[in-house]
């Protein structure tokens, strides 16, 4: 069956070009962030070595994925288009082990070429890659690629394994298919939706269910991490593109509703074609309802979480104005100095970092705050579950729900800045919201705090326009900056964060790569493999041009209807993040990232256009009776 493989490979190389060139691509893609995953232990500890492994971690994680969704639905097609053949061999003796054999023998023949492909320009890119992340901010300067081997080893086993795992199932297909099948003329597709498929589909959207349900029951802070928004929508993508066969024949029937009205063959034609080849349109619709999917999750959740932020420390503010000290050191006078301005509440804050002792003896480092209890309960809204934050003393500490120890007048145990140990009582307890919720203990026990932040709030009655010039005269002779509450949250809490965007537009810009290339390909697929179709159609009285629009109005269609399903996931992703902030308390809109899920829209419509016009007008080319009598 190796020669055979062989064989069909040499005859049916343009069908697996796109699974190929996805396949390179990721191999490729993976090895040079895994190169750049093995340069980050040669960094310092620090907030630098976190964001690098967040954002080549996650990369790598959709490049494998998307990869492994573009081979699947590439080798699904390509094994649907070849059921005659694969029924010639089944009537020339073939088992259905050899068929099965045959295809697989295929994808390991091809994800081999690939995933070496990939290593090799992989392993020259990664320099390259190091060097753009260091460009863009995203890593420290002097940041280097690895120069170990094993992560080539390790891209190059993911290659095969992407690989023979995107074909598995095409090739458990392959081998249903009997020898009647050689005899099939039909183009309509019939039997698409397999038990398994109803299995696998409804096991994957209950998952993604269960996963949002245990997290807004047990740690809804959890459906706001990165992580989760970015691996979740993968459980949805996976389930609607295995859904297609049923959602796509009354979505096209809708979205054709209006076009079929207004002319008068072309929407018509377009949509029955469009619900009757459901694996054609599978295909098409797969590569955009990942980009899409991904496109709108990613967006709207990086939107929605600074947009939650922001809200969240607004409600907590109860300040007038927020001074922010210069430099180290250079503010140690300034709030004694404002204390002596009469009609202020003056509220200093100095970042720290204790360790509480869990009852388990672990020991786990968390981020504090000292404060005044009298001023921080005047310039604060902080969202008390019991206790009082007016109690906190030296003797207690002021921590959230989410510690094991959050009984009010418990003893914790704690170790100081200065690693000294004592146990403090809980004076109030917090409700768990994004994680900005930390710890509040007094200065003496966080020795060496110097203030970084200092809240204000007018008395009423004072003399507004008089008292806001003597502070901002005391700042500045403290050498500190004075803002607005509205103006440090606008700093503190942007809605554009360079950081989120640029990782956001390193992961949105595989997978739109990832469409182009699957999209293409498949779009070509599948013009060769209706070039009788065409020529019927020519034959019937349609002009050469009037095919070419309507094969360019139906994979239009069949993209519109893959970037509706997109937008569908996107909105179900987003949806959970709305659950978990009404459950934390957290009245923050979930924006909807229209504009990002339009251009991912149009850049599909335009690879679109010219792959399907181009490849209709090359299947059409000969003469029409000689296609129909082949």
């Amino acid at each position: 069956m190796t020669r055979i493989a062989l064989k069909s490979l040499r005859a049916r190389w343009t069908s697996l070009t796109g699974a190929f060139v996805a396949l390179t691509l990721g191999v490729a893609l993976t090895a040079a962030m895994t190169l750049g995953l093995a340069g980050v232990p040669a960094l310092p500890p620090g907030e630098d070595a976190v964001v690098l492994y967040a954002v080549l971690g996650t990369a790598s994680g959709v490049t494998t994925f998307v990869s492994a969704f573009v081979v699947a639905s590439t080798y699904a097609y390509a094994v649907a288009q070849r059921r005659r053949e694969l029924g010639l061999l089944r009537l020339a003796g073939a088992t259905s082990a050899q068929v099965r054999r045959t295809v697989l023998t295929e994808a390991l023949l091809v994800g081999a070429a690939a995933s070496a492909a990939g290593c090799l320009t992989g392993r020259a890119g990664a320099p390259r890659l190091a060097a753009e992340l260091v460009a863009a901010g995203m890593a420290p300067p002097g940041f280097t690629a690895g120069t170990a081997s094993w992560p080539l080893y390790a891209a190059f086993a993911t290659g095969l394994l992407v690989a023979l795992g995107g074909v598995a199932v095409a090739a458990r297909r392959a081998g249903r298919t009997g020898p009647l099948d050689a005899l099939r003329e039909a183009d309509v597709d019939t039997g698409v939706m397999t038990a398994g498929r109803w299995v696998w589909a409804v096991g994957l959207l209950l998952t993604a269910a269960a996963v949002v349900a245990t997290a807004l029951a047990t740690d809804p802070g959890r459906l706001l991490a990165r992580k989760t928004y970015t691996t979740q929508p993968m459980l949805l993508i996976s389930a609607c593109a295995l859904l297609t066969p049923v959602l796509t024949p009354p979505l096209l029937r809708l979205l054709a509703w209006l076009p079929a009205r207004l002319t008068r063959w072309t929407g018509r034609l377009a949509r029955e074609s469009a619900a009757t080849g459901l694996r054609r349109t599978g295909a098409v619709a797969a590569p955009v309802l990942v980009s899409v999917a991904l496109a709108g999750s990613l967006a709207g959740a990086l939107q929605t979480v600074s947009a939650a932020r922001a809200a969240e420390a607004r409600a907590q503010s109860a300040a007038d104005y927020v001074i922010t000290p210069g430099g180290r050191g250079t503010g140690r006078g300034l709030p004694d100095a404002l204390r002596a301005v009469p009609g202020l509440v003056v509220s200093p804050t100095a970042g720290t970092r204790l360790s509480v002792v869990e009852p388990d003896g672990a020991v786990v480092a968390t981020e504090a705050r000292t404060a005044d209890p009298a001023a921080l309960a005047v310039v604060s809204r902080l969202p008390v579950l019991a206790g009082s934050v007016a109690a906190l003393d030296d003797d207690g500490v002021v921590l959230p729900e989410e510690w094991p120890q959050h009984t009010v007048g418990q003893r914790v145990p704690v170790v100081r800045p200065d690693g000294s140990r004592t146990t403090l009582r809980v004076a109030a307890v917090l409700r768990d919201g994004l994680g900005d919720n930390g710890l509040y203990v007094t200065a003496r026990n966080a020795p060496g705090a110097v203030v970084d932040r200092i809240d204000v709030r007018l008395l009423p009655g004072a003399d507004r326009a008089g008292t806001e010039a003597r502070l901002r005269a005391e700042a500045r002779a403290h050498g500190a900056t004075v803002a607005t509450r509205d103006g440090w949250l606008a700093a503190a809490y942007p809605a554009d964060n360079r950081t989120a965007r640029l990782r956001s537009a390193l992961v949105l810009g595989l997978a739109l790569i990832y469409t182009g290339i699957a999209l293409a390909n498949t779009l070509v697929m599948a013009t060769a493999d209706r070039r009788r179709e065409l020529a019927v159609l020519r034959l019937t009285g349609a002009t050469r041009g009037q095919v070419v629009a309507l094969v360019t109005a139906e994979s239009l269609l069949v993209v519109l209807a893959g970037a509706v399903l997109g937008c569908a996931v996107a909105g179900l992703t987003l949806a959970g993040m709305h659950g978990a902030l009404l459950v934390l308390g957290v009245g923050a809109p979930v924006p909807l990232p229209w504009g990002t899920v339009g251009a991912v829209t149009a850049a599909a419509a335009v690879i679109t256009v010219p792959c399907a016009a181009l490849s209709t007008a090359w299947a059409l080319r000969g003469r029409p009776v000689a296609a129909v009598a082949r």
